[in-house]
């Protein structure tokens, strides 16, 4: 064991990484059970200005994108074809997708981690099309209780890579759920007049009710500060 672990050890705290993944996969393996099947819509439209992607081009189609959910989900992906066709016909195509798992909590006030991995395509990755991704984000609303996810974000209009490490703030009045799935949006800044757009699917377990305002902060690595 080396010098700087046993300091760790010594003053009670242990390295983010390891102990956020330890979290989301205790939070994520209670969560399996999938939500009430059914539609409540809250909100059905993109915001003003976004434009969907064209058919073809260097995008997901939705085979691609329910195939990957499938395998990821298992258990708990009943319902999430319907629910990706949904994003599909109000979102378009998207150029990157994300599947991960998070833990989230609030009493009025709340935090949210998550971790995954970010695949895309047709945009400067730096490699292989894949990287892994971190997010965390407060919110502030009428909320409470806590929840374990496992998590498919699709991604709209990703320029590149670097784009990806941000703040996106949850668009207002985007949350409803399709065939038991809980889907909400995020903006956040993109070239050429077009935001990045994301747009979580989530499934899980746990009280988590009410309407908040927050935000998601991506980073490369993983951290517990959420600002």
């Amino acid at each position: 064991m080396d010098t700087s672990s046993r300091d760790t050890k010594r003053r009670g705290f242990a390295r983010p990484d390891v102990t956020r993944r330890t979290m989301l996969a205790l939070s994520a393996s209670a969560g399996l059970a999938a939500l009430p099947t059914g539609r409540t819509a809250l909100a059905q439209q993109p915001p003003p200005g976004f434009q969907p992607a064209p058919e073809g081009g260097e995008t997901f189609n939705v085979e691609e994108i329910v195939d990957s959910g499938h395998r990821f989900f298992g258990s708990a992906s009943r319902g999430l074809a319907l629910a990706v066709q949904d994003v599909f016909q109000r979102w378009g195509r998207p150029n990157g997708y994300i599947l991960g798992q998070e833990a989230a909590g609030a009493f009025f006030g709340g935090l949210r981690y998550g971790e995954g991995k970010l695949y895309t395509r047709g945009i400067n990755t730096g490699g292989a099309g894949e990287r892994n991704v971190f997010w965390q984000g407060p919110s502030l609303g009428f909320d409470f209780g806590g929840s374990g996810n496992r998590t498919m974000i699709l991604v709209y209009h990703l320029p590149s890579i670097d784009h990806m490490f941000q703040r996106f703030a949850g668009l207002d009045g985007s949350a409803y759920l399709v065939a038991g799935f809980a889907v909400s949006a995020l903006g956040g800044r993109g070239e050429n007049g077009q935001d990045v757009l994301l747009v979580p699917i989530r499934t899980g377990v746990g009280l988590k009710l009410g309407i908040n305002i927050g935000y998601l902060k991506f980073t490369p690595q993983a951290t517990w500060n959420p600002f």
